[in-house]
């Protein structure tokens, strides 16, 4: 009503600071990943801001929690094991954390938020005893399905209590991209904490702030992240739940991520060099402080200026242009881009759940992916550019009619 104080930016969900500064402000989104029937396409879809702020006290970049994770999560879009790479990626992580944490048929591991059960498959491949804590019905049916024990719950620390109680405590607790996802990182450190066995290892697998900024990769913003992490706020985060850092390993996937290995803080010990290598990297490029994210925004928008200039001229020029995904992060750069089908005419994604479905805000339809082969279009938008690899040869027969595959991030590439 007029009058009415307008609300200022919501205090650090960390350290409690009322000082948060803007990093990004890409406006007002669907969810990322509600994606839409044809019978819902002339209803109202809900937007909310997309506004990321970094706290000038502890430095946690951070989105406000304006959807819930029982909103976004309980019935989920994604299913990791549609990735070939990913499965991949995830297997060779269990077999490096069995050699180093001399894991046997007497371990037991818990992966938070474990999907579809595509990492924990290897993990009951190798008979060690595990246990899944996956929040969405539909994936979470999936995994059991493929044989790995799963459980239906938000980690609270309640629920990381109750497994202990009924499992034991965990050797290792892993969890893979969700540290992310939660808007109470506090009270869901603790129930990491709860989960662990005193003696234990959590391993906490997040994209990095520092690759973000470096490449503008800003369509990994979406709601269903509430935050954004440095190695330095990763450690903060994981000490408030009474987990302390003691190593990093530097990852490629999601176009640069952190795999930090906690464990309580009883008998944590001292961190590794490979901390001390990392922090110093973040200093250097001035993410230590406030005053290193200013710029960030203009590179964004330079990002959408090249695209959008070349969709309209591959318009005007008689070509066309269709998607490759129907990613989260995917949605987000349309959505941004303010692109429809009037410049990408459709994209195709790997999983059945999304066909015949459209793209949350954008309205773009998702077919199948031999679609492509069929209509042989000029040019392929690569959304989910973090998989170019795999992408790469999954999309070689393109090159057959002499399309061309389109990368938008970090900066335009036409290949």
């Amino acid at each position: 009503m007029p009058g009415s104080p307008v609300p200022g930016p919501p205090a650090c969900r960390l350290c409690g600071s009322g000082e948060v500064r803007t990093f990004v402000d890409l406006g007002a989104t669907p969810p990322c990943e509600l994606f839409l029937t044809a019978d819902a396409l002339d209803v109202v879809e809900p937007t909310y801001p997309l506004h990321v702020r970094v706290c000038a006290d502890c430095l946690l970049a951070q989105l406000p929690p304006l959807i819930t994770p029982e909103e976004t999560f309980t019935e989920y879009a994604y299913f990791s094991s549609f990735s070939r790479s990913w499965v991949e990626h995830a297997g060779r992580y269990v077999d490096a954390a069995v050699e180093r944490l001399g894991l046997g048929p007497d371990s037991f591991v818990v992966e938070v938020a474990s999907n579809d059960g595509y990492l924990l498959r290897h993990v009951v491949e190798r008979g060690i005893r595990c246990l899944g804590v996956e929040p969405s019905v539909n994936v979470g049916e999936a995994a059991r399905e493929k044989g790995v024990p799963t459980l239906t719950a938000f980690l609270t620390p309640e629920t990381g209590a109750r497994v202990r109680a009924e499992h034991g405590p965990a050797d290792l607790v892993a969890l893979n991209n969700v540290y992310a996802h939660i808007p109470d990182v506090v009270g869901f450190t603790w129930g990491l904490r709860s989960l662990v066995a005193d003696d234990g290892w959590v391993s906490v697998e997040v994209q990095h702030l520092l690759t973000l900024v470096e490449n503008t990769q800003f369509d990994t913003v979406y709601h269903e992240h509430f935050q954004y992490y440095t190695l330095l706020t990763g450690r903060r985060a994981l000490a408030s739940g009474g987990l302390i850092l003691v190593d990093v390993e530097v990852l490629d996937t999601h176009g640069g991520s952190l795999r930090m290995w906690a464990r309580p803080a009883e008998i944590a010990g001292a961190p590794s060099q490979a901390v001390a290598d990392v922090l110093a990297l973040e200093e250097k490029a001035g993410l230590h402080s406030v005053e290193g994210y200013a710029g960030f925004a203009q590179d964004v928008s330079r990002i959408r200026d090249d695209l959008v200039a070349f969709l309209i001229e591959a318009r005007r020029a008689g070509r066309t242009v269709v998607g490759y995904g129907a990613p989260g992060k995917g949605n987000t750069l349309l959505n941004y881009c303010g692109i429809r089908p009037d410049l990408l005419a459709y994209t195709v994604d790997r999983n059945p759940y999304k066909h015949g479905r459209f793209t949350p805000g954008t309205r773009i339809p998702i077919h199948a992916p031999e679609r492509i082969a069929l209509d042989r279009p000029d040019y392929v938008l690569v959304l989910p550019w973090n998989l170019r690899p795999e992408l790469t040869e999954q999309l070689a027969h393109v090159q057959e009619w002499g399309g061309r595959l389109v990368f938008p991030i970090p900066t335009l590439e036409v290949v």
